[in-house]
């Protein structure tokens, strides 16, 4: 069985704990909860062993029955110790009854707080105890402000209080007297309203403004992790963690997104700056941003972002997608794929560049992805951002079904421009899909890629061009002329001026094309074919013979 002392001792350490709780937690903390319910509990055994419990109180401990059943053993005189916090301000002895947990007690903790953070202009401790009105508690003091070792005072339920009549004239009496003796009284100054001058209501107002607009859950943030930085207790560290895991949440749901890129940074920083931290706690800090970033937390907030009739600041937003982490990529791109808020989009799209050039393996992973959504903005990404290392899963989506996704990939290849990703859409000169062909026969006229000529020669050779469109049959030859040089002279010459069997010349649009390929070639040669059809009278064949020889060197 618990003995006496030891039951004291254990609910006053419990009282100590749940002091602490109440100023580092809101009332509604389950940190604060749990520890006002085990401070309730450890009253059970207290009360078994004595029916009244009177606390002595020294400057530096707290006795029961002459044995000290509370001291702190630094022997500070701050604050922090509970034994000096009553007794400077005179307060020698606390007797509680049973029902004290049930009503007082809560009230007893926060006269505490308010004691520890009081300054000068504040009431003192007694005062504070006085207007609470205890019902199971009761206190005596010293009243430190007479003469010699001053006068003792016992405060409790058994204080009776005057008559209101009573006091009303005891009060004005005061006054009279107060009056007669020539002490200043403030209602001497009832006929000036405003006694304060303009600067100093103007200071005045400028406080209230700043203590208005200070942000408490910043100071809330930094003190956790100032908390688990300096503190290597394991528990504590572990209990300050699920704090943070609990707020973030809250904050969230707040929609204080500053806030929450504040802790999520402010983890990221510890990580680094805690001495002797564990692996359990790295692996919870990191824990904080991966929560983020997980698809349900990411997506409820996205969708509430979405769905808003006004964005928080852009650097607020900016400061919060900073803190997103890989596995964020693939529901960031569905909501550029899908959203419809161009206020928001931008701040996404910022967000997906960071990570994509951060994490080229996640992005060639979503390049393959089976939401078409997801794929089609990685395959833009992977080549606005010039990723190499997308270049092969980019390569087999040349053998999709869809024509629309192997454009795609055309055109991020196209972007990338290395050796590698144009070496990849050599194969496409010859795809199902128009639109592909021109792209790719475009990039090599662009890009000069003089190792695709053999498949443009081919293609311009062949027959399948001349039943291509006009827009076709002009991006191949052109792409020909760009990459054949002077060496191509000779076969577009044929196609422009020469005759087949029977004197046949080639149709009119194909020879217009071989001018517009001579015009990209430029040498003397080509010019001397161009030439030879000035006069020709087919008017499509002329204008393009014309062209060629005004701008040459230049494209359609």
């Amino acid at each position: 069985m618990t003995s006496p002392k030891a039951a004291v001792e254990e609910m006053l350490r419990a009282f100590m704990k749940a002091a602490r709780a109440r100023q580092l937690y809101l009332p509604n903390n389950p940190i604060y909860r749990g520890a006002i319910d085990t401070l309730r509990a450890a009253f059970v055994p207290v009360w078994k062993q004595t029916p009244i419990l009177p606390l002595a109180i020294d400057e530096l401990e707290i006795r029961w029955e002459e044995e000290t059943v509370l001291t702190d053993p630094t022997g500070s005189k701050s604050a922090d110790n509970l034994a000096w916090l009553f007794y400077k301000d005179g307060v020698r002895e606390l007797t509680l009854t049973p029902g004290f947990e049930d009503e007082d007690l809560v009230k007893l903790l926060d006269i505490v707080q308010r004691a520890r953070r009081a300054t000068t202009d504040d009431d003192d401790l007694v005062a504070m105890l006085w207007e609470a009105e205890f019902t199971f508690l009761t206190y005596h003091h010293l009243d430190l402000l007479q003469d010699g070792a001053g006068s003792e005072t016992s405060v409790g339920p058994d204080v009776t209080p005057l008559p209101a009549e009573q006091m009303q004239r005891e009060t004005q009496a005061a006054v009279e007297e107060s009056q007669a003796s020539g002490f200043v009284s403030m209602a001497d100054f009832d006929s000036t309203l405003y006694f304060l001058d303009g600067e100093e209501v103007e200071y005045l107002h400028r406080e209230i403004e700043r203590e208005y607009a200070h942000d408490l859950r910043g100071n809330v943030i930094a003190a956790l992790f100032d908390i688990f930085e300096l503190h290597a207790d394991a528990d504590a560290r572990g209990e300050i963690l699920e704090h943070a895991q609990t707020l973030l949440p809250h904050l969230l749901a707040a929609g204080h997104f500053r806030g929450v890129a504040y802790l999520l940074g402010e983890a990221q920083s510890s990580l680094s700056r805690t001495l002797n931290i564990t692996d359990t706690h790295k692996s919870r800090l990191t824990q904080l941003a991966d929560q983020l970033s997980s698809p349900d937390a990411l997506n409820q907030l996205l969708q509430a972002l979405d769905e808003a009739p006004q964005l928080p600041p852009e650097d607020q937003l900016a400061d919060l997608f900073a803190q997103l982490r890989p596995a964020a990529l693939e529901t960031i791109f569905q909501w550029l794929g899908t959203s419809s808020n161009t206020q928001l989009r931008p701040a996404l799209g910022a967000a997906a560049d960071r990570l994509a050039g951060e994490n080229t393996s996640e992005l060639v992973r979503l390049v393959q992805s089976p939401n078409r959504v997801v794929s089609d903005e990685a395959i833009r990404r992977a080549g606005s951002l010039k990723t190499q290392a997308a270049v092969l899963a980019l390569s087999k989506l040349l053998g999709d079904p869809d024509a629309a996704r192997r454009l795609a990939a055309v055109h991020a290849l196209v972007e990338i421009g290395s050796a590698g990703a144009l070496q990849g859409i050599e194969r496409a000169t010859e795809d199902a899909d128009r639109e592909v062909r021109i792209a790719v026969a475009r990039a090599f006229a662009s890009r000069g890629y003089r190792t695709g000529l053999s498949r443009i020669e081919t293609a311009v050779k062949g027959r399948a061009i001349r039943e291509a469109d006009l827009t076709e049959k002009m991006a191949f030859f052109e792409a020909y002329g760009a990459l054949a040089g002077d060496g191509g002279v000779e076969l577009c010459d044929a196609i422009l001026n020469g005759k087949g069997f029977l004197g046949r010349r080639e149709e009119p649009e194909i020879r217009a094309c071989a001018a517009v390929a001579l015009g990209r070639i430029a040498t003397a040669r080509a010019m001397d074919a161009l030439r030879k059809a000035s006069g020709e009278k087919d008017v499509v064949v002329r204008n393009a013979v014309s062209r060629a020889l005004r701008t040459p060197g230049g494209t359609t």
